[in-house]
């Protein structure tokens, strides 16, 4: 007898997909700063230069934003093995940089490419480290908040308790990177209170509109 396959539901599986790539290109984003515009403007009112943040902070963001949205609709226990699974593609495009990087390049390759490449994939042990252990605890720390206050709320307050969720899990996923991959190297309290204050800042405005509208999509491609 034939075992049953078990359907998985289209948003899972689009989902999925999906932040699996944001995994892998959130810290190739990282290599550069980005400007906040009228936010940076903020920096200098706490004592602190223009606010700047990695560009690597949007594709973390619609991680913490699939994230919630498939505890949303699929509950906080397949979220959580979402982000489990996730250090599978984290952990392979790591090991992958370290042996492209060891590679000779050919001859006739641009110099100032080679250079370029070798300048935005090199990294450091501390930095590798602090990347997989900031990812797995603020993303762990983010599906826990929000499947909680649901659990507390109820399916309202959908906007409320993503944006709670993503402030606190960046706060934790700032710390820890920051702290692990900097410490002993240079002075980090300029840099973590500026980098914290830019993606609450970040948080609080992008992650409410983007969580209805990925709920929304999840919801449409279940129906169809």
């Amino acid at each position: 007898m034939d075992t049953p396959v078990r359907a998985i539901p289209r948003s899972l599986f689009a989902f999925s997909i999906f932040y699996g790539g944001m995994v892998c290109i959130a810290g190739v984003l990282g290599n550069k700063q980005v400007a906040l515009g009228p936010l940076s403007a903020l920096g200098p009112l706490v004592g602190l230069g223009p606010l700047a943040v990695e560009a690597g902070i949007f594709a973390f963001l619609l991680l913490v934003v699939v994230s919630s949205a498939i505890a949303e609709l699929h509950g906080g226990d397949t979220a959580t093995r979402l982000v489990r699974i996730g250090f599978a593609p984290l952990i392979v495009s790591i090991l992958l940089s370290v042996v492209v990087l060891s590679v000779p390049a050919a001859a006739d390759m641009d110099p100032a490419r080679r250079d370029a490449f070798t300048l935005m994939m090199g990294g450091t042990p501390r930095i590798w480290l602090g990347g997989i252990v900031a990812y797995g605890i603020s993303q762990t720390l983010n599906v826990t908040i929000f499947a909680a206050l649901k659990g507390r709320e109820g399916s309202g307050l959908l906007w409320l308790r993503a944006g709670i969720a993503s402030v606190l899990s960046q706060i934790v996923d700032t710390l820890l990177f920051v702290t692990i991959a900097f410490a002993g190297v240079f002075p980090i309290g300029e840099l973590l209170l500026g980098q914290m204050i830019a993606k609450v800042l970040l948080s609080a405005i992008l992650v409410p509109p983007l969580i209805y509208l990925f709920v929304g999509l999840g919801r449409r491609l279940d129906r169809g």
